[in-house]
């Protein structure tokens, strides 16, 4: 098996998510079958944004019509610091140390920039953090272990008066068959607040009224995070459905009602993505009507807040439960205090949970970790608090 029986690092924090502000800790286990010269033990943390896509263009026309391919991108860098753990810092030369055979564990601790962004992977983009480990040996093949882990930016609902207030929207429109037009068909749609943050559920209200003789097949309510990529030049937008709820069929000159029904939000990262200058997010929760045979939809739009703090009138009237398998020996992260005249965080409220995002895993495998070890799998967790909901999931 050679010398390097163990390289692994380990983070304090459980599922490796950490605060904007607050301290990334951990240790680096190395284990030896025989004693190892190396120059040293070295840590880097990186933390960075960057958007890429590429497009077909063509030009000219007739046989001088040419098509080329245009490559869009962006990059932000946060921060990159290295740590020595253990050794010398020269990269060059053939001066070195031994490390003896055995087990060592090299404690650090990172202390994280404020106003970082939250972590995010997209498929234009991405904001990612990783902390790299490497054993350089002169004139040898080094050896390196690689953990990215979550950053969470502190979005508190309790910041801006209108994210608790109501929101609505209404619409009509016609259907129209060769030269006649239908009925109308009328929605209105509403929210009783702006401002969630995931696991709690959104309480649909909603008035249909089908005006045309023909059925609406059905009514379905979806949440939508649309995420903008600016590149340097050109901007691209994705709507990704991150959760759905219908209602059945609407005959013709009727009525339906949607009075209670339930969108649950899911581990989905933060409103605005702050203190990222080229992504953005936003969240919309739009009513859909849909007409049999061939038309367009009736939709109503309304823009919400996704935050990691709820709001305390929330809290104050229903409070979130403990999360799941908490355990105050090896506590969750916690924010870092409210900054002067911002609202305080509710003293009643439990810690939440930090849950894998809905969109899945990536690989975070870079050009030069071909020989890399440790786990290259990776998706954010974002904050989720328990109040006994289960996500609608997403859509067939």
């Amino acid at each position: 098996m050679g010398k390097l029986k163990l390289f692994d690092i380990a983070l304090a924090s459980p599922g490796g998510v950490f605060y904007a502000g607050n301290a990334v800790t951990g240790h680096v286990t190395v284990e030896l079958s025989e004693a190892m010269e190396m120059r040293g033990i070295k840590l880097s943390f990186k933390g960075k944004a960057k958007v890429h896509w590429t497009e077909s263009e063509t030009t000219g026309s007739g046989s001088n019509q040419q098509t080329r391919t245009v490559t869009y991108s962006a990059k932000e860098k946060y921060f990159n610091q290295d740590v020595l753990l253990h050794g010398i810092w020269s990269s060059q030369g053939s001066a070195t140390t031994q490390l003896p055979q055995g087990l060592h564990t090299f404690p650090f601790q990172f202390f994280l920039p404020a106003g970082l962004p939250s972590s995010f992977e997209g498929e234009h983009g991405r904001v990612r953090y990783a902390m790299t480990c490497k054993i350089d040996r002169p004139w040898k093949f080094d050896h390196k272990t690689k953990r990215p882990f979550t950053v969470i930016s502190i979005l508190d609902l309790n910041s801006q008066p209108s994210y608790a207030q109501r929101v609505q929207g209404e619409k009509q429109k016609h259907l129209c068959c060769l030269c006649c037009k239908s009925g109308p068909i009328v929605a209105s749609f509403h929210l009783d607040r702006q401002g969630y943050v995931p696991g709690e559920a959104i309480i649909l209200s909603a008035e249909i009224s089908n005006g045309a003789s023909r059925k609406m097949d059905k009514s379905y309510v979806e949440l939508k995070m649309i995420t903008t990529f600016r590149a340097t030049t050109k901007s691209r937008t994705q709507t990704k459905v991150v959760g759905r709820v219908s209602r059945p069929e609407i005959p013709g000159h009727s009525e339906d009602v949607w009075s209670g029904e339930q969108l649950v939000i899911p581990p989905v990262p933060p409103s605005f993505l702050l203190g990222c200058n080229i992504i953005d997010i936003r969240y919309v929760v739009q009513l859909n009507v849909d007409p049999s045979g061939p038309a367009l939809d009736l939709e109503i739009p309304l823009e919400i807040i996704i935050g990691t703090i709820p709001l305390m009138s929330v809290v104050a009237q229903n409070p979130p439960m403990a999360p799941v398998g908490f355990d105050n020996a090896s506590p969750w992260p916690l924010p870092p205090p409210s900054e002067a005249g911002m609202p305080q965080i509710p003293p009643n409220l439990p810690p939440p949970s930090y849950n894998e995002c809905i969109t899945g895993q990536v690989d975070i495998r870079g050009k030069n970790d071909e020989h890399t070890r440790g786990d290259l799998s990776f998706a954010p967790a974002y904050t989720y608090y328990n109040w006994g909901n289960t996500p609608n999931g997403l859509p067939n």
